[in-house]
């Protein structure tokens, strides 16, 4: 009998579970069928947002969107259609009950279990499909399909369930290859948005004062060229400080302290021009973006929660 047999809402950055369907079959292809959950969960960040995996007599369809994944269990004779009508239907919803802060500030697995009544009422619909009246939008869905089939999983690129995983990059139509130098970052936090203008704030400036001391020494020979040379210098830290902070790159850590490194020795320099309170606002500031840059880490492997 072709049927849903369950369902789940899963975040991708981490694969924290948010909701799921709470009456789980026992039994020997189920059980197998949760592992292949948990290391999907692990690898969401890097698949594409519509993916089929088949699992004997069981396929493990879902989608992704706005940073959050649906994930649904059924026979293998289930139609693919009806399948991924199902997760559009459970998207929608989501989205339109629990907002986009809900659900990235979310630290509890299952935080949202009550979406879990819809999940079944839907369920049911679906598994009496005489009893569906989406005609329509099952056709759109079908033609949709048709255009841009799902990403067939292998279990190749899943790996084992002993947890050691096989290292592979997605080259699907429309998603390119995943490497480490395009790794995503975690969203940003309040704290590191208000780090990334001061930060701004800082290397305009420095580049201001820059220029009058590029001024000062047109007009007279007194002015240090060494100064303007620390001012542009201080610029150029603070707005690659901005850079690391939004983007992934190799020894990422280690260049933004380096870079808080830079910001200190200008400051020390320039100790003459500047009273004591710009110098504290200069050296904090750039001691708040470099914790922010490491706290801001790549979107990692998902702890391993009971999915």
């Amino acid at each position: 009998m072709s049927m849903i047999l369950s369902a789940s809402v899963i975040r991708v950055r981490d694969g924290l579970p948010l909701s799921a369907s709470t009456d789980y079959e026992q039994g020997t292809g189920m059980q197998e069928c949760r592992k292949y959950f948990k290391m999907l969960s692990r690898k969401l960040a890097q698949l594409p947002d519509r993916c089929t995996l088949k699992t004997g007599h069981y396929n493990i369809n879902f989608i992704s969107s706005m940073g959050v994944s649906y994930m649904m269990l059924c026979t293998e004779n289930y139609p693919n259609v009806l399948a991924f009508s199902f997760l559009d239907e459970l998207q929608k919803e989501f989205i339109t009950t629990y907002n986009m802060m809900k659900t990235n500030t979310a630290v509890r697995p299952y935080c949202f279990i009550e979406f879990d009544n819809f999940i079944q009422r839907t369920k049911q619909r679906y598994n009496n499909p005489r009893s569906l009246s989406t005609k329509i939008n099952l056709s759109d869905m079908q033609m949709e399909i048709k255009l841009r089939p799902p990403y067939q999983i292998s279990m190749g690129e899943l790996g084992s369930a002993n947890g050691v995983t096989s290292a592979f990059s997605v080259d699907y139509k429309g998603a390119g290859k995943i490497s480490s130098a395009h790794q995503r970052l975690e969203p940003a936090t309040l704290s590191g948005i208000v780090a990334f203008i001061l930060s701004l704030l800082c290397a305009a400036l420095n580049l201001i004062r820059g220029f009058h001391a590029i001024e000062s020494l047109l007009q007279s020979d007194g002015e240090d060229f060494n100064y303007i040379v620390a001012f542009f210098l201080g610029t150029a830290a603070c707005l690659y400080q901005c850079y690391l902070f939004v983007y992934y790159t190799g020894w990422r850590n280690v260049k933004s302290f380096l870079t808080f490194g830079l910001i200190c020795l200008c400051n020390m320099y320039l100790y003459e021009l500047r009273n004591l309170w710009q110098l504290f606002f200069h050296v904090t500031v750039g001691a708040f973006v470099t914790l922010q840059i490491w706290l801001r880490q790549a979107q990692g492997k998902a702890p391993d929660y009971d999915v």
